[in-house]
């Protein structure tokens, strides 16, 4: 089985570099467009479902490259970008520089970074995409020729920590995905194997 992760196209607050995390933004134009060039470089691809999280952004992502193709398109909470908690709607550039908050690890060490407030653990969420992997995708490799996951920057690489088995400390390990980027990855019996890394259409 092939897998194709995808990360959601632009949203006004990624141009803002705001952190969105659960906050539920809508694609503007430049991110339905790279979605759409996106769908253009993967449509003699076949697939056979798409699994996308229920966040607008990346559900439109998902739609878009779907669009009049018969592909079964699954939503699925474990699938949902990071919360930051009290971190969503800040500018994650200038709270990288500020010393005394944990966000300034998040990229650069991400074992030291701690949730905000009600927010979410990095191990929380890898956590929660490794058990949708276990359950839900590896149980259909033998099945299934090739699916698609649409999803988020810090979720799909999430995805990639189970894929590739780092620890939280290589958890941005090459590093963060474009938006509409497409990471390839060959599961088999001998387990998961890396193809492409941040294929771009655009």
């Amino acid at each position: 089985m092939e897998i194709y992760i995808i990360r959601h196209g632009t949203t006004p607050w990624n141009e803002k570099k705001k952190l969105q995390g659960s906050v539920d933004k809508e694609l503007n134009e430049a991110g339905r467009m790279l979605a759409r060039k996106t769908a253009e470089g993967l449509r003699e691809i076949h697939f056979d479902k798409i699994y996308s999280s229920p966040l607008k952004r990346a559900l439109e992502t998902a739609q878009i490259i779907g669009e009049g193709r018969e592909i079964p398109l699954i939503t699925d909470k474990r699938l949902q970008e990071i919360d930051f908690g009290d971190y969503e709607g800040q500018n994650g550039m200038e709270l990288q520089k500020d010393e005394s908050q944990f966000f300034r690890f998040f990229f650069s060490e991400p074992e030291k970074y701690r949730a905000s407030g009600d927010g979410e653990e990095l191990e929380e969420l890898c956590e929660r995409t490794k058990q949708f992997m276990e359950e839900v995708i590896e149980p259909q490799k033998e099945q299934l020729e090739r699916i698609m996951i649409v999803g988020h920057g810090a979720m799909n690489k999430s995805i990639m920590c189970h894929v590739l088995q780092h620890g939280i400390e290589q958890f941005w390990s090459g590093g963060l995905q474009s938006n509409c980027g497409v990471i390839v990855v060959r599961l088999d019996q001998e387990g998961y194997h890396l193809i492409e890394e941040n294929k771009l259409f655009y």
